[in-house]
């Protein structure tokens, strides 16, 4: 399916993510796109015709599923969030039920979607000798088997249909061993790992990605001081000198959802933060 898909300059952050899905009102109306936009967005159907794009971001009542709801329809784009908690529909992605559900609500209102962005999720810290065994269930409940069903749920009715573009939240955290945050590296190691599956399965009508962001400023940070020794840390770590903003991460996948030549892959935005070495023999220094 082709689809032109193109974006608005950027936005203010906002901030946090949870695992879930509780209704509001109808979606905020959509801004029209000023002269100097790249508008939005339409896909080219097989017979010609144009179909306008619509989008579910799952996770969407907050963070960086809030800049990324924000910023497509800023771009002219049909939106329909889900969440716990601010959301357009309530949906929690523990609940295949409620998933069903809300995908039938969705297809019902919006049509089938275009895009979707699931950024539903998250953290945990502990050490994996003093964390309890139920909370392996809890977080990889909601990391990888809670965005498996929503994936799941919302691609059926995509493959059925014109296609589309399915990006979901991972992190750096998958592919690096942190200490005290091993329940939750795991989770993001599987999610990687279903990402590459689903693309290979559902290709070539729906393509599927992952966006690994590094240390992100939202709610998901919890009660950790802004300004705390730790963060600071973080910050002198990234190549790009601070941590990253939700809506540093809506920008990116906004760019994967437009790639069309790209499926299975797991793109890092985390602004550079993964480059840091721990033996880098110059330390903190800078050139």
């Amino acid at each position: 399916m082709g689809r032109e898909y193109r974006f608005p300059p950027p936005m203010s952050p906002e901030g946090g993510s949870s695992h879930g899905c509780r209704a509001r009102g109808d979606a905020d109306s959509t801004p029209e796109p000023g002269p100097d936009r790249w508008a939005v967005v339409e896909a080219s159907r097989e017979d010609g015709t144009m179909a306008p794009v619509t989008a579910v971001v799952v996770g969407g009542g907050s963070g960086i599923g809030a800049a990324v709801a924000e910023r497509q329809r800023a771009a002219g784009v049909e939106v329909l969030t889900w969440d716990l908690i601010g959301g357009d529909l309530e949906c929690d992605i523990l609940d295949a039920g409620a998933i069903e559900a809300a995908t039938a609500d969705t297809v019902a209102r919006l049509g089938v979607p275009g895009l979707v962005t699931i950024t539903a999720g998250i953290g945990h810290s502990g050490l994996l000798a003093d964390t309890p065994a139920e909370e392996w269930d809890r977080v990889l409940g909601v990391n990888a088997k809670g965005v498996w069903l929503v994936m799941r749920a919302l691609a059926r009715p995509m493959r059925a249909g014109e296609g589309g573009s399915i990006v979901a939240t991972s992190s750096v955290s998958a592919r690096l061993a942190d200490r005290s945050m091993g329940l939750y590296c795991a989770s993001k190691a599987a999610l990687d790992m279903l990402i590459a599956v689903a693309a290979a399965e559902w290709a070539p009508d729906v393509r599927v990605n992952g966006i690994a962001p590094g240390v992100t400023d939202t709610p998901m940070l919890g009660r950790a001081p802004r300004s705390g020794v730790w963060l600071a840390g973080v910050a002198g770590r990234t190549a790009l000198g601070r941590l990253g903003t939700a809506d540093d991460i809506a920008e990116a996948v906004e760019a994967v959802h437009a790639m069309h030549w790209m499926t299975g892959q797991i793109v890092p935005c985390d602004g550079g933060l993964s480059l840091h070495s721990p033996i880098d023999p110059l330390g903190d220094r800078r050139s």
